[in-house]
This record gives C-alpha cells, sequence and structure tokens, in this order.
C-alpha cells in the first residue's frame, strides 16, 4: 500500500448493545452499523418519541458512496477458500447501499419517504438537500438523513493508491492532509457517519424542540466532465453555489463561512478556491472565511457533508470556526481567508457547506443560525 495511514473509528465493533440486539447489529455492515449508531444518538439528542409521531410522516434519507465494502470483500474471500454456496444469506443486505437507511427506519418502524443516495463524496449532502425538499414540499414533519461510510478494507485503499489520490505520508499522518497547501500530495481515507434529524419548523416548535439551526438553502449540480478529475474552472461547483444562494434567498455577502470540500488534492483544492472567487467575488478576500475540516478528520467519502453540516451548526452555535491544519504555504492561487492552524472566534449566523464526488456531483447547503 503506498498510503499506509488513515482516520478510523477505533473501539467500534458494531452498534453498541446498550442501542441494539447484537444479533441484529452482526447482519449489518460496517457503514451500516455506524449509520445506526449515529442516527440513534441523533433522534435522542432531539428528544423524539416517534411512538407519539405519525410514522407515515417521518422518513429517511442517507447516503453513502461506496456501501457495504468490507462485506463484499469477506464474502468474496470465503467464496474463494470455500466456495460459492457457503456464503451468507445476509451478503445482499449487507453489502447494498440503501442499508443503512433501510436499517434506520426499521428500528422505529417509520413509514415515509425512505431512499438512499449515492453521490460519491457528495453522497450525504445531496441526502440531507433532498430530505430537506421532503419536509418542504409537505410529505414529512421529520427526516433522519446524512450520510455514512466505512471503506477502510484493503480493497478500499489499494483503490485509492491505483487511483493515485492518497497521500503518503506515512511518516507525519497527523500532517498529511493539508488542503490548499503547496506541499499536499492527496487525501487521507477515513471512516465514519453523520446523520442530523430535520423537522419542518412548526412541528418543531410545537413539541418544544431545541432547534440548532435552521436549514435554508440546497443547491446540486453537475460538472459533465471527467468521471474523477474536476472541472478545473469549478463550472458545476459554481452553479451549485450559486442555486444554494438563490434557494436561501440570500446575497453572496450574507454567508460569513464556508466548510470547503477541500480535500487535499492538487486539482480539487485549486478549482475549488476559484470557483469561490468567481461567485463570491470581492467578498471572497473581504471577509469570508472558510476552512477544510478534513485536515482534521480525513476524508469520510460519502459522509463527509454529514460530519461537515454539523461542523457549520456547532460554528455557528459556538462561535468557533474550525481551522485548515497544516496550511504551512499556501499554494499559488489559493489566497482566500482559510482560519490556518487555529480555531477562531468569531460570531456568525450564516454558513455553507460544499460537498463535491467522483462523477462530477455537486452539492451545497447553507445553515442559519435559529431566532425565535
Amino acid at each position: 500500500f503506498t498510503s499506509q495511514i488513515g482516520g478510523e473509528v477505533q473501539d467500534f465493533e458494531g452498534v453498541p448493545a446498550s442501542y441494539m440486539d447484537t444479533r441484529e447489529s452482526k447482519r449489518m455492515d460496517r457503514f451500516a452499523q455506524l449509520a445506526v449508531t449515529a442516527a440513534i444518538d441523533a433522534v435522542r439528542d432531539s428528544g423524539i418519541d416517534f411512538a407519539s409521531e405519525d410514522v407515515e410522516r417521518c422518513g429517511v434519507i442517507v447516503g453513502s458512496g461506496i456501501g457495504g465494502l468490507k462485506e463484499l470483500e469477506d464474502q468474496h474471500n470465503r467464496m474463494i477458500e470455500k466456495g460459492p454456496s457457503r456464503l451468507s444469506p445476509f451478503t445482499v443486505p449487507k453489502l447494498m447501499a440503501n442499508a443503512a437507511s433501510g436499517s434506520i427506519s426499521i428500528i422505529w418502524g417509520l413509514m415515509g419517504v425512505n431512499t438512499a443516495v449515492v453521490t460519491a463524496c457528495a453522497s450525504a449532502s445531496n441526502a440531507i438537500g433532498e430530505a430537506m425538499r421532503v419536509v418542504e414540499r409537505g410529505d414529512a414533519d421529520i427526516m433522519i438523513t446524512g450520510g455514512s461510510e466505512a471503506a477502510l478494507t484493503p480493497m478500499g485503499l489499494a483503490s485509492f493508491c491505483a487511483l493515485k489520490g492518497l497521500s503518503t505520508r506515512n511518516d507525519d499522518p497527523q500532517r498529511a492532509s493539508r488542503p490548499f497547501d503547496k506541499d499536499r500530495d492527496g487525501f487521507l481515507l477515513a471512516e465514519g457517519a453523520g446523520i442530523v434529524v430535520i423537522e419542518e419548523l412548526e412541528h418543531a416548535r410545537k413539541r418544544g424542540a431545541r432547534i440548532y439551526s435552521e436549514l435554508v438553502g440546497y443547491g446540486a449540480s453537475g460538472d459533465g466532465y471527467h468521471i474523477t478529475a474536476p472541472d478545473p474552472e469549478g463550472k458545476g461547483a459554481k452553479l451549485a453555489m450559486k442555486r444554494c444562494l438563490g434557494d436561501a434567498g440570500l446575497n453572496t455577502t450574507d454567508i460569513q463561512y464556508i466548510n470547503t470540500h477541500g480535500t487535499s488534492t492538487e486539482l480539487g483544492d485549486l478549482a475549488e478556491t476559484g470557483a469561490i472567487k468567481q461567485v463570491f467575488g470581492d467578498w471572497a478576500k473581504g471577509g469570508l472565511m472558510v476552512s477544510s475540516t478534513k485536515s482534521a478528520h480525513g476524508h469520510l467519502l460519502g459522509a463527509s457533508g454529514g460530519v461537515e453540516l454539523i461542523a457549520c451548526t456547532k460554528g455557528i452555535l459556538h462561535g468557533v470556526l474550525p481551522p485548515t491544519l497544516n496550511l504551512d504555504n499556501p499554494d499559488e492561487g489559493c489566497d482566500l481567508d482559510y482560519i490556518p492552524h487555529q480555531p477562531r472566534e468569531v460570531k456568525i449566523d450564516i454558513a455553507m457547506s460544499n460537498s463535491f464526488g467522483f462523477g462530477g456531483h455537486n452539492a451545497c447547503l447553507i445553515v442559519r443560525r435559529f431566532v425565535g
């Protein structure tokens, strides 16, 4: 393996027994176990009691770029060693990318919209945006949404190594992910899940919910350019950001912070920086703050957007914006305020989150401080 480092969720052996029967957990791939664990945490934090809700108006949309890769590898090896008749009957339900959404809905018997999104590294943001649309059009009161990924397997790591997309800074893993830095050499593969509960405003108010932020904008687009490389002019990224701003009814100067896609790749960081400059104009260097939390947690692929939207919301709530770590020497053309090295204490009200995926998938979300 040319890259031997990654962001692993340590000491996680499945959904905790206090959350779910261990036998049920073992019938899930790791990516679904992570999603279910995060979903249970999110629902508990929300204070929602689904026994008191109309479950036909409660749904799930969870994304994953790859799905049950570990199960696919495990069963392939089993077939080679023991023959095709020895495969587990749970192989298909464990490897399918919609297993996370399905498993979450089954826990509470939710009968509302239940789908999965597979748009590579934009999966979670697309999932959250589509869940937002479900609520907006009146088809649900509550949606559990986000993304999950567990591709830190031999095949997953080897595949990204073959693509030459990963950092090979094996002797210095904490400094391997360095978005926008001239010495960046690829991203750090990571795993995890980021799940949120979104709810129709009046429904949330009626039950006295603690509202962390208001989801006000969603924009999506395609590059129509290349299966892995971003459009060097950032055309698709620009379109997604513009659509997101339009959906939210906001001006460029209303956005105070962007959690960038910022993966630490040579092409991606430059394309995103250029797209931000073109969309935000003078504001891009006149007050807008941006950073990449992937410098800290690595690239969670299809789960990234969920984790990063949570980072945006926490930044609004606590008045602290996450930094871009390891940005020692900004690359030529990477000349925005990337909040280098240290968190920044600053009050903001509105933040954008960018997610761009292989295949040319682009998704942007905007959250705003909730007042009322």
